[in-house]
């Protein structure tokens, strides 16, 4: 039996949500900034993970897994570990999971072929596609599924129950390459002929869904747009945090986020990798590994399912 190693490169990102973002926020008072990005994770450092010019595409049976912290670092390796090191195993390669903090940096590890295969969000495989350098291979189904919403969330005591009570509020978004935690939001301001900056007092960035859900739900902002499958998924997990938030605007639905490859990527490769995602229900283990994922199974989308947040973009000019 073949012997798989799954090597996670990431930037150690450790969760000190409220006194970090806390103290981001008092700071930002003294500022005269109308916009403030804040990072709710405390960096340790770590040595580099390679030297640019020695990455390429996969070489030695090798198989890189990107993905971005939708959901801290921490949760995200914890939840998607065994599906890398099973990955490895029945396509008999070395898996490596290489995690970024942020979408951007997933985008380009794609579009540079440093990442054979990689988790997204839905605007960013919208905008890779735009640009050529990320194709569709599948998606998860949720519920039976291939769908989700971005759902409007305030804490739970807050008199707010629109969005236009947010007004001159502080808000957090996730990342400025997620479609629910950004454009949709920004997309809705736009129907009220506004922008973020004219519409909030100030606004930040938390790079990750469940970092918005906590910064909530500890009053550190006064609303915040989330991906529905994260919040779901924590209203299970962590049904204590969740229940010190209240969801006001549920918009969508939209495509969910898919897995993507680049276009360059080895035929071959590309179809065994489609046929383990689409079989991975069907094994006891696989089967094990997406109940933990709160996913179905995966299916074969089509390109049309991103149109609506195709159009969204171009009204905000994304």
């Amino acid at each position: 039996m073949t012997r798989v190693h799954v090597r996670v490169w990431l930037l150690r990102l450790v969760p000190v949500i409220a006194i970090v973002a806390a103290t981001f926020l008092l700071l930002g008072e003294t500022k005269p900034l109308d916009t403030t990005t804040v990072d709710l994770n405390n960096r340790l450092q770590v040595p580099p993970l390679r030297e640019e010019s020695t990455w390429g595409r996969s070489q030695n049976g090798d198989l890189r897994v990107g993905m971005s912290g939708v959901v801290t670092p921490t949760l995200t390796l914890q939840n998607h570990r065994e599906l890398v090191i099973f990955m490895g195993h029945e396509l008999e390669r070395q898996a490596t999971l290489v995690m970024r903090p942020t979408y951007a940096e997933v985008s380009g590890l794609i579009r540079r072929g440093q990442v054979d295969v990689s988790f997204v969000c839905s605007l960013l495989y919208v905008e890779g596609k735009a640009a050529s350098n990320m194709e569709l291979l599948v998606a998860p189904q949720v519920n039976g599924r291939t769908v989700y919403y971005s759902y409007l969330i305030v804490p739970r005591d807050s008199p707010s129950s629109s969005y236009e009570d947010l007004r001159q509020g502080v808000f957090a978004f996730t990342d400025p390459i997620s479609n629910s935690g950004h454009l949709v939001p920004a997309y809705y301001l736009s129907l009220f002929g506004e922008t973020p900056d004219t519409f909030f007092s100030r606004y930040i960035y938390t790079h990750s869904h469940d970092n918005s859900i906590i910064a909530v739900a500890n009053g550190l902002v006064d609303g915040a747009a989330v991906d529905s499958l994260v919040y779901e998924q924590l209203a299970v997990t962590n049904p204590e945090l969740v229940s010190r938030t209240k969801i006001i605007a549920r918009w969508g639905p939209y495509g969910i986020p898919p897995v993507v490859v680049n276009p360059a990527l080895d035929p071959q490769l590309k179809e065994q990798l489609r046929n383990f995602f689409l079989n991975l229900h069907n094994s006891a283990t696989g089967a094990r590994i997406l109940h933990s994922l709160g996913i179905d199974r995966f299916v074969i989308v089509e390109d049309n399912l991103y149109d609506s947040i195709r159009q969204m973009r171009d009204k905000v000019g994304g």
